[in-house]
């Protein structure tokens, strides 16, 4: 399948680095990038899109990922993800914030959109990519298993 990593194309596509855009654009316009992109990958097929944890805060950027396929939700332990961004720069939300803390309070502020937003939930945490995948891939099976048996029945 394709990879369609968005932070990594949305930089691309206008020159600067995902803070840079967020410094000289705005968090407004970084935010329409993303929706025009979803929009740009609609019905396309066997394709995987790696979204920031901001894309399903917009119902709009959440309907357009319906169209094309199952929303996984990737989920961790706000240490866990401290862990992971500790040394990362890419990420202007946490950039100053840094903290247990902060990102305990985005996450809360976030879960409602998520939960709502979400087909597939996978828990990350102490699991190696390999694992991840394999879960991910197991419920997206089963999740068509699922529609299937239930279009048999209509």
């Amino acid at each position: 399948m394709d990879v369609i990593e968005m932070d990594q194309i949305i930089a691309e596509q206008n020159g600067m680095s995902i803070s840079e855009i967020f410094d000289l654009r705005g968090e407004q316009y970084f935010r329409d990038e993303e929706t025009n992109l979803l929009k740009s990958c609609r019905g396309k097929h066997d394709q995987i899109i790696s979204c920031g944890g901001g894309v399903a805060m917009r119902q709009v950027n959440v309907d357009e990922m319906r169209k094309s396929g199952k929303i996984v939700l990737l989920t961790a332990d706000p240490a866990t993800i401290l862990d992971r961004v500790q040394d990362s720069h890419d990420r202007p939300l946490l950039e100053n914030n840094k903290t247990v803390e902060h990102i305990t309070d985005l996450m809360e502020k976030r879960n409602p959109a998520y939960m709502a937003a979400a087909d597939i939930i996978v828990n990350t945490d102490g699991k190696d990519v390999y694992r991840i995948c394999e879960e991910i891939i197991s419920k997206v099976k089963a999740c068509k298993d699922a529609e299937s048996a239930g279009q048999a029945q209509e």
